[in-house]
Parts: C-alpha cells; sequence; structure tokens
C-alpha cells in the first residue's frame, strides 16, 4: 500500500504568546485570520512583525494563530544565517536552550530570551490514519520527494493527534533542495 502524504512548505513564520501580540499590536490587541492553514483551528494572521538579529532582519514576518503558551520564531537555516542566529533543528515548542531575537511591531518591541528555531521536519497525522499505516507518534519516518530534483528525507517526525489532519512539513531550504512546492506529494519509504 503506498502511503502518500499532501507536502506543505512552511516559510518563516512566527508564533507569538497573547501578552507579546499586546506588546507589539497595543493592549487588548486580537490577531485576525488571514487565511486557514492545512492543521484545523490553525490560521495565518494578518498581522505581521519585524525580527532582528545581530546580522540582519527581516521585515513583514508573519505572525500564526491562534496565540501560543509561548512565543516562537520558525526560521530555515538559511534565514538563521541571515539574521546572524545559531538555530537549532528543534520540534515546536522545544524552545529550552535556544537564542532569542528582537521582535518589532507597530506598537512596540519584545526582546525573547529564547525561542529561535529550525522546525523539525514532520508529518501531521490524524491517529486513525497512523494506526491504520502502522505509524506510532514521534516515530521517526524516512520519505521520498520525486520530481527533477528528489530526495530521500531521513529523520522525519510523525506527529500522531486527534486534531491533526494529514500534512508534510518542510522549511524552504528543503522544499527548494528537493523543487517541493506546496501541494505536492510524498510518499513514506520507511
Amino acid at each position: 500500500m503506498s502511503k502518500t502524504v499532501p507536502v506543505g512548505v512552511s516559510a518563516r513564520h512566527i508564533h507569538l504568546t497573547q501578552e507579546h501580540v499586546e506588546a507589539l499590536f497595543g493592549p487588548g490587541y486580537q490577531l485576525t485570520e488571514f487565511k486557514p492553514l492545512s492543521q484545523p483551528g490553525q490560521f495565518a494572521a494578518n498581522e505581521q512583525v519585524a525580527v532582528i538579529g545581530t546580522k540582519g532582519k527581516f521585515d513583514k514576518v508573519r505572525i500564526l494563530g491562534p496565540v501560543r503558551p509561548a512565543s516562537q520564531l520558525e526560521v530555515s537555516r538559511t534565514d538563521a544565517f541571515s539574521l546572524g542566529v545559531k538555530a537549532p533543528v528543534r520540534e515546536s515548542g522545544h524552545i529550552e536552550g535556544t537564542p532569542g531575537i528582537t521582535i518589532k511591531g507597530p506598537a512596540g518591541e519584545v526582546e525573547l530570551e529564547t525561542g529561535v528555531i529550525v522546525a523539525a521536519r514532520h508529518i501531521h497525522f490524524h491517529t486513525s490514519e497512523a494506526e491504520a499505516w502502522g505509524i506510532a507518534d514521534k516515530q521517526l519516518l524516512k520519505v521520498r520527494l520525486g520530481g527533477e530534483r528528489g530526495l530521500v528525507l531521513e529523520n522525519v517526525i510523525a506527529r500522531v493527534s486527534d486534531n491533526f489532519k494529514l500534512d508534510m512539513h518542510i522549511d524552504t531550504d528543503e522544499a527548494n533542495a528537493a523543487g517541493a512546492n506546496n501541494g505536492d506529494t510524498a510518499e513514506i519509504v520507511d
């Protein structure tokens, strides 16, 4: 049985706490939805911020909602070099011991002490899909991206939950290396 999954390419983005949203946009401010994302209840917000590192900065970094318990900037390895930040590869939410960054919004700035990561490549599985395919939460998978520049990615983390919809997330560096785009498909090979 072929185990194909849709591919989603994650550009640099940021997740913020409500406290940081208010520090950047003003007291009581609430994020507004620009468009829904592949995972239920998740959205790209209309709001954007600047992120400033020791070497460079990026303006117009999209905020993803809803708000989170901890603020976190997800960048590609190339983005990290451009910012001058030594961001480790981590699963989302695992920010202990990571570098910080300055975030600038229209109403203020926030200095993150930690929270800059290169997101580990992963596949979201609904529990029923994972069970049908014999895949366990946190299992490391090998996945083939086809096409003219096709390649095999190792150490793709399975993330299993009743709240997830099947979707593989890779960053822009990985997508560019493989010539992959949003909506392409990949095959789990091991």
